[in-house]
């Protein structure tokens, strides 16, 4: 039997008011599935761990990833974090096991505050990033990871609440020749495909809460037709599921 709308309302704003840090998902695990991309992330960081003497991480969250790749770290790590929540997190979780965390504004134009080539490595798990300060900071030989988002990753759920992508020229064929017109060398260029899948529309809601930058404004309240419009599209027997799309690119410096 289908719950009453009062009850979903309800339980719809016990989704909103969750808390959430850092970059941590694992309160929709098993309620928002990912299909998994081809290539592992966390694989490659940690060869390339093992190749370097020092390493930065920009716009670390909470600090989840490079504490996945704790047994991995070389002799120097350090991070970047401008949002204040954040930064105090992945502080709390980092600094204690020695790197060092920077409280400074990442983006595609903003200078680093590192020194030349202080880096043999720089990693960047969905953030943006200057193309010229990540070859400046790099040492010779030093390598580049990244693993972004796609521009129009989950552009069918934003349609879904009458939004649209904010970057849609964020793909691989915009950035690969930035990094390149900037002195790097692309070894590894990399994309895929898959889906994004709820069980349930409260799990979208503590999503988009989650990730404000796709549905700019959202809130259960001011979204409520489209929220029961998921709804019923799940009592039909549909799934909810969406597009996904993320790329990847090694590169280094000559």
């Amino acid at each position: 039997m289908a719950a009453a709308p009062d009850e979903l309302i309800e339980g719809w704003l016990r989704e909103e008011q969750q808390p959430f840090s850092g970059w941590d998902f694992s309160y929709l695990d098993g309620r928002m599935v990912v299909e998994r991309e081809p290539w592992s992330y966390l694989d490659r960081a940690a060869e390339l761990m093992g190749q370097s003497s020092s390493v930065v991480d920009l716009e670390t969250g909470g600090g989840e990833k490079l504490i996945a790749l704790r047994d991995h770290w070389p002799a120097k790590v350090a991070a970047t974090e401008d949002y204040a929540p954040n930064y105090e997190l992945a502080s709390g979780r980092l600094s204690p096991l020695g790197a060092a965390v920077v409280k400074a504004a990442v983006s595609d134009t903003a200078a680093m505050p590192f020194a030349d080539a202080e880096f043999d490595l720089v990693l960047n798990r969905h953030a943006a990033f200057n193309a010229q300060e990540v070859v400046r900071v790099l040492s010779s030989g030093g390598s580049f990871l990244t693993q972004q988002v796609h521009g129009m990753w989950a552009w069918d759920l934003l349609a879904a609440f009458d939004s649209e992508p904010q970057w849609p020229d964020a793909t691989l064929a915009k950035y690969v020749p930035l990094l390149e017109a900037a002195g790097l060398t692309v070894v590894d260029a990399e994309e895929w495909e898959g889906s994004l899948a709820f069980t349930d529309v409260g799990a979208i809601v503590y999503y988009l809460k989650a990730a404000p930058w796709e549905v700019p404004g959202f809130t259960v309240k001011t979204h409520l037709r489209y929220l029961f419009a998921l709804q019923q599209r799940l009592d039909a027997g549909e799934d909810l599921a969406f597009h996904a799309a993320l790329y990847l690119i090694e590169a280094t410096k000559p």
